[in-house]
C-alpha cells in the first residue's frame, strides 16, 4: 500500500518541475503557458497567480475530456499546449501533471514549491477581484491549518 508521500515521490520520477523563478522568466519574456491551478475553489478565490485558471484536482480528468459537464475547453483541446500545473506547495500539482501525462498531455510541468514558493520569490498574486495580494497577507493565507485531530497519533506503546 502506498501513502501520499510515496505517490508524490513516484510521480516526481515521471514529472518535470520548474522553479518559480523559471516561470517568472518565461512570463516576463512574453511566453504564456496555460497556468492550471488545481487547488480547491476556496483556495483559488483567496489568491492566485494572475491569468491562471482553476480546475480542482478532483475533477481534473473529466475537465481534460470533451463531453463532460466539467469539460474545460482549454484543456480538452490542449494536449499539445504548454501547461504549468500549480497548487499550494507542489504536491497536488505533481500528481495532477502525472495523470495529465498519462492522458496524453506532452508539455505539462509542475511548479515546484507551488504558490508558496511563488510568494516566497515575491512574485505577483491576486485575489478573486483581481487586486494584488501583499506577500505578508499571502503568507498568512498559505499557512498550514492542521487541526489536532489531523495529526498522526502518538504511539501508546512505551519503550
Amino acid at each position: 500500500m502506498k501513502r501520499y508521500p510515496e505517490l508524490v515521490a513516484a510521480a516526481l520520477i515521471r514529472v518535470t518541475e520548474i522553479q518559480p523563478w523559471d516561470l517568472s522568466k518565461l512570463l516576463a519574456a512574453g511566453h504564456h503557458p496555460l497556468l492550471l491551478d488545481v487547488r480547491e475553489p476556496s483556495e483559488f478565490h483567496c489568491l492566485r497567480i494572475p491569468n491562471s485558471i482553476n480546475v480542482p484536482r478532483g475533477i481534473l480528468e473529466q475537465s481534460c475530456e470533451w463531453d463532460f459537464d466539467e469539460t474545460v475547453p482549454e484543456l480538452a483541446a490542449g494536449r499539445e499546449a504548454e501547461i504549468v500545473v500549480i497548487c499550494r506547495s507542489g504536491y497536488r500539482s505533481v500528481l495532477a501533471a502525472d495523470v495529465m501525462q498519462q492522458m496524453g498531455f506532452q508539455r505539462v510541468v509542475s511548479l515546484k514549491t507551488g504558490i508558496r514558493g511563488w510568494n516566497d520569490f515575491e512574485q505577483p498574486l491576486i485575489d478573486a477581484a483581481g487586486n494584488a495580494v501583499d506577500a505578508d497577507a499571502a503568507d498568512e493565507l498559505l499557512k498550514s491549518r492542521l487541526r489536532p485531530e489531523q495529526r498522526k497519533p502518538i504511539s501508546q506503546t512505551g519503550g
